[in-house]
């Protein structure tokens, strides 16, 4: 049993009652950090938050919007934005962000995490989910940003958002929110400045291979959206798949297929073999042990720690025989977010969920002349060409499930073994940018912490 002592002076400055917020390990920070020269956050900074266009209607071009799920390493991918109007963001112009802002996701799974607005964004908005803090001139925000990334900041964070009903923080909370002062000796920006850069590099060797790969089969300047609003088809196409309706034949998709298929193609199923993971039940998850690889722990740049689950170490060693993945495996989403795969890279000791298929390369050579490149095939499966496949499969559907049969049949482009190569060295380079940038987070944060626990 864990217990705590406070006065009742502490109770009523506090306005909590419940154990979960008194917690030794929160009071045992606490304490820490009044070693210091504090300030609050609502002194340094003003606290924003953002709002969604209205049926969160987006665009390909506009004004770039952030949301949560664009948080990445602790800054923003540009990669992977939506955008608003100019005239949403002029109405908006409370929450525009620019560079050096921080940002808080503040509202649900994501609560606690930490991104900030890198030089080369420029400006941007957010939605009702994030909150923006900009602080003032005499302040850091690259110690701040660091601050709260690191376990320290965390904690303070966590206990506020510990035993809500609803995991919520507020404007106030945010600026009740403390950073201790300290001296600015440039070391912090430069960890900023290091970190966005292997960021950057990372996206521009990501763009530059899925550029290559689309120039390739000429859907470089690929149209989904035709003008036409019927499509005429036999019906034994209609049998075959079992489908009638006309998200699946009027698709941009087969649009996307038709080009594809002037070149050489494969069957997905005839590429790799493939196994599906396993569900213990919820009642066997853990806040820590071995990883748990559910879909939320899925993004095309490997496992992330998101949310995450963990199971015993009984349960793992009774599960690994048969639903560990093995390096040199593809991880491939199938239900709720589709059709995200990963190149497992290195070794991980964890269990991989049901919602997660397992593909390895078959030993099978094609046409006898050479395999598939697994880097190169995580790009088909993430790319226009994987994505265009999985939202046909799963159209019409109220919860989004793709079939193992389904993905067997998805259709992958062969280039040739060279542009595989080019490719995959391209995307091998991304891998190791990024994985520089998420390492070099880390020591930032260590130093931190080092920091702050040594008074120095």
């Amino acid at each position: 049993m864990v217990s705590s002592i406070i006065l009742k002076s502490q109770l009523e400055g506090a306005k909590r009652l419940d154990a979960e917020y008194y917690q030794p390990e929160y009071l045992d920070n606490d304490k820490l950090l009044r070693r210091f020269n504090l300030h609050k956050i609502a002194d340094i900074a003003d606290v924003v938050y953002g709002t969604t266009p209205k049926g969160a209607s987006f665009s390909e071009h506009g004004v770039p919007f952030i949301r949560s799920q664009n948080f990445d390493n602790s800054l923003i991918k540009i990669s992977e934005l939506v955008y608003c109007s100019e005239d949403f963001h002029n109405r908006n112009r409370k929450s525009e962000v620019m560079p050096s802002d921080i940002l808080f996701a503040a509202v649900g799974a994501t609560i606690g995490e930490i991104a900030i607005v890198q030089d080369s964004f420029g400006r941007g908005n957010i939605n009702q989910n994030i909150a923006k803090i900009r602080v003032k001139n005499d302040s850091n925000p690259y110690f701040v940003w660091l601050f709260f990334n690191s376990k320290i900041g965390q904690k303070q964070i966590g206990r506020l958002t510990t035993g809500n009903a609803q995991a919520y923080l507020n404007t106030e909370q945010i600026g009740s929110f403390v950073v201790p002062e300290i001296e600015d000796n440039g070391l912090y920006k430069k960890y900023y400045k290091n970190i966005s850069d292997s960021s950057t590099n990372a996206d521009k060797f990501y763009k530059k291979a899925e550029s290559t790969f689309l120039e390739e089969l000429k859907l470089n300047n690929f149209q989904q959206q035709d003008n036409f609003l019927s499509t005429v088809i036999n019906l034994s196409e209609a049998k075959s798949v079992h489908r009638f309706d006309a998200e699946y034949f009027n698709s941009p998709c087969n649009k996307m297929l038709a080009t594809i298929s002037k070149g050489r193609t494969a069957k997905l199923g005839d590429l790799v073999d493939m196994t599906k993971g396993v569900e213990p039940g919820a009642g066997r998850y853990q806040d820590e042990g071995k990883l748990f690889i559910r879909v939320s722990s899925i993004s095309k740049d490997g496992i992330i720690d998101k949310d995450q689950k963990y199971l015993s170490e009984d349960l793992y060693n009774e599960y690994k025989n048969d639903y560990q993945p093995r390096v040199g495996e593809i991880l491939l989403t199938k239900d709720a977010s589709l059709g995200v795969a990963c190149l497992v890279r290195e070794e991980v000791k964890g269990i991989v969920s049901s919602g997660v298929m397992r593909l390895k390369i078959s030993e099978i050579r094609l046409g006898g002349k050479e395999n598939i490149n697994p880097e190169y095939l995580t790009l088909v499966l993430n790319s226009i060409i994987g994505r265009l496949q999985a939202e046909r499969d799963a159209g019409g559907s109220i919860i989004a499930h793709w079939k193992p049969e389904q993905i067997k049949n998805l259709v992958v482009p062969i280039l040739s073994a060279e542009t595989q190569d080019k490719i995959a060295d391209l995307l091998s380079q991304s891998y190791k940018a990024r994985k520089k940038a998420r390492e070099l987070l880390e020591e930032a944060k260590l130093k931190v912490e080092e920091m702050i626990e040594r008074n120095n």
